[in-house]
């Protein structure tokens, strides 16, 4: 008799690599620290996985967790599809030479002239800009939303190649009735008994400066870490860039000895499109400070 057909699953990518990651630490606690990502988010991903497949993968123990028997088969296929659609994803892109080309920017982020003078030279190039929120610049670029990103450096670096166009200076966000509001400037030593929020997304890391360890609560959001400051709650570090932008509720402080964040140029590491370094070259140019 002939093999029976195999019925069609939809598994999304990003689930599939979540699963492989949870495999290999065989923790969710520190799965979710590998992906950044918080924990009960990480469970409800694979809880869907689990149902797109529609066995159960894991099972978690008072040890950790463990695969069952279902997920040690699913593990090595798991692992062949993702190698089997990356390498899918950088064969279209290397045969579409002339293939949309994607530039990802997060708040406050201007990529305007540098996208302008990409078109200017390519004019029969597809060139796209796509706002990103500010937890999805690593994301993004992983699962081939965009090709290019302009961020603030605050993300892994891991699989991603990154070029450092300027330094940020960092002010301090406080609500107007705050005892620093109006000052001209302040350290980090002013604020240190002060709560800031908590972030758990991929480009949070060193959001908060080193060591300070009195955190509220969780961010997800600019709008949330913008309510929490104007009612009180928090303060909380910003790039200067944000400065003349917010709600007329919060006041903006300069802060003296806040080390700057890097604003960068990041793409896939060994993935690159044939405009990247057109793309490049104009970022350098256009997107840095005091340029023309």
């Amino acid at each position: 008799m002939p093999d029976s057909p195999v019925p069609a699953v939809d598994l999304e990518l990003r689930l599939v690599r979540y699963f492989t990651v949870v495999a290999e630490e065989l923790h969710f606690g520190r799965a979710a620290d590998v992906l950044h990502l918080a924990q009960p988010s990480l469970s409800r991903q694979i809880r869907r996985l689990e149902q797109q497949v529609g066995a159960r993968l894991l099972d978690r123990t008072p040890r950790g967790t463990r695969l069952t028997e279902a997920g040690e088969v699913f593990l090595p296929q798991a692992r062949e599809l993702l190698r089997t659609a990356g390498r899918a994803a950088a064969s279209a892109r290397s045969a579409a030479a002339h293939g949309p080309f994607t530039v990802g920017f997060t708040t406050h982020m201007i990529v305007t002239p540098a996208v302008r003078e990409l078109r200017h030279r390519h004019p029969g190039a597809d060139v796209r800009a796509l706002h990103l929120d500010w937890n999805d610049p690593r994301e993004a670029l992983l699962d081939h939303r965009v090709d290019a990103v302009v961020t603030r450096f605050l993300f892994a670096a891991d699989d991603l190649d990154v070029t450092v166009l300027y330094e940020e200076p960092r002010v301090l966000l406080v609500p107007l009735d705050h005892r620093l509001a109006g000052k001209e400037s302040v350290t980090l030593a002013d604020f240190s008994d002060e709560q800031l929020p908590r972030f758990t997304g991929a480009d949070r890391i060193g959001a908060n400066p080193p060591g300070h360890t009195r955190l509220g609560p969780v961010v997800d959001s600019l709008e949330d870490k913008l309510e929490l400051v104007a009612s009180g709650e928090v303060v909380t570090l910003a790039p200067a860039g944000f400065g003349g932008n917010l709600r007329p509720d919060i006041a903006v402080v300069p802060v003296a000895d806040a080390t700057p964040l890097q604003v960068v140029l990041a793409t896939r590491a060994g993935d690159r499109h044939p405009l990247f370094p057109a793309f490049r070259r104009a970022a350098e140019a256009h997107l840095v400070p005091g340029a023309a």
